[in-house]
């Protein structure tokens, strides 16, 4: 059944690529609560795609969209599962629609991969905590602020992630990078940007991230000690990072 789009309202998908882990669920009713209490306003009506599941919106949907935001997940962006491949088409198919599309960590890496860009391992391994990323003022969208503020030439966010950028597609932008990930922003053209670090996240919701890798071996306990030790004394920028997020999807 094709959905009718409601005169006046604006609608926005999100792409999970991840499982709601046990806490979030808990907490915060699942990722899903957790991005539209981010980067959500009253009047507009946001669905859930559970990609990772494969489940993708219908072709002949998408023109009822405005936007849609693609989730981190622990998947590797440049795998080839039959979900990852099916999210790349449907993204060049986004951006042929010229609709706007936000990829958060592994959706700022499969949004290069499927323009053309190249995404693998990170060289310097994990990425956890809070860092302070650069913004290249000449390449940020002046619209992202009002005339009256002053673009920060840097911003703190949450990282969790041990695969970067290494090359954004031909023709895209780098917006920002840090003294680890040399692609934390990117954007291409009006309609499409990934940010490498998490927006979305509250501290709480990394502290239990870190104690789940522990539990599974994926980093070491000296490593999972240390990042949650700098976490109490550093706190990213949301408001800022969430006004950056809105502004791109909505257009102001």
């Amino acid at each position: 059944m094709t959905m009718m789009k409601i005169e006046g309202e604006k609608r926005y998908g999100l792409l999970l690529a991840a499982r709601d882990s046990e806490y979030v669920k808990k907490f915060y009713g699942g990722y899903f609560n957790v991005f539209v209490n981010a980067l959500g306003d009253e009047g507009e009506k946001w669905d859930l795609f559970r990609v990772v599941e494969g489940q993708f919106p219908h072709v002949d949907e998408l023109e009822n969209y405005e936007g849609f935001v693609i989730s981190g997940s622990p998947y590797d962006a440049y795998g080839n599962e039959d979900w990852v491949l099916e999210l790349c088409f449907l993204l060049q198919t986004l951006f042929a629609m010229q609709k706007k599309v936000l990829g958060i960590c592994f959706g700022h890496q499969v949004l290069c991969r499927a323009l053309g860009g190249k995404v693998a391992k990170a060289q310097t391994g994990w990425d956890l905590g809070v860092r302070k990323v650069r913004i290249l003022k000449e390449n940020f969208h002046s619209s992202f602020f009002d005339d009256s503020e002053e673009i920060p030439t840097a911003l703190s966010i949450i990282e969790c992630h041990q695969d970067e950028v290494w090359e954004v597609p031909a023709g895209a932008q780098v917006i920002a990078f840090s003294d680890k990930t040399g692609v934390e922003m990117f954007r291409f053209g009006d309609n499409i940007m990934g940010i490498q670090g998490h927006p979305e996240y509250t501290k709480d919701i990394l502290n239990n991230l870190i104690d789940r890798l522990l539990s599974n071996n994926s980093i070491q306990g000296g490593f999972a000690e240390d990042v949650k030790s700098k976490l109490l004394i550093s706190e990213p920028d949301r408001k800022y990072w969430e006004k950056i997020c809105k502004s791109f999807l909505k257009g102001r």
